[in-house]
C-alpha cells in the first residue's frame, strides 16, 4: 500500500466514522480519535465485505459499499460507547 492509499484510508475513515456517529442516536461518550479509528476499521472491513458480495466495483458511486461501511461504523461507535459507559 502506498502513502496515498494510507492517506485516502484515513480521510475516508474520518468521513465514515463521523457518518456512523451521526446514525447512532443520543450522545456518545467516545472521543474524536476513537471515532476516526472506528471509521478506518469500518471502511476497511466494509470494503472487504463489499468485495466478497461483489458490490464493491459498480458504475458510478458505490452506494452499497458506503452503506455497509456506515453501518459497521455505527455498530462500532455504539459498541465502544457501551463499553465506555460500563466503566
Amino acid at each position: 500500500m502506498e502513502i496515498s492509499g494510507i492517506i485516502s484510508a484515513i480521510v475516508i475513515g474520518i468521513i465514515i466514522g463521523v457518518l456512523g456517529r451521526l446514525v447512532v442516536p443520543g450522545r456518545q461518550r467516545i472521543g474524536v480519535l476513537w471515532t476516526i479509528l472506528v471509521g478506518i476499521v469500518a471502511a476497511l472491513l466494509g470494503s472487504f465485505i463489499a468485495a466478497g458480495l461483489d458490490v464493491a466495483d459498480t458504475d458510478g458511486v458505490d452506494w452499497v459499499e458506503w452503506l455497509i461501511q456506515i453501518g459497521l461504523a455505527a455498530l462500532g461507535v455504539a459498541a465502544l460507547d457501551r463499553t465506555k459507559a460500563r466503566r
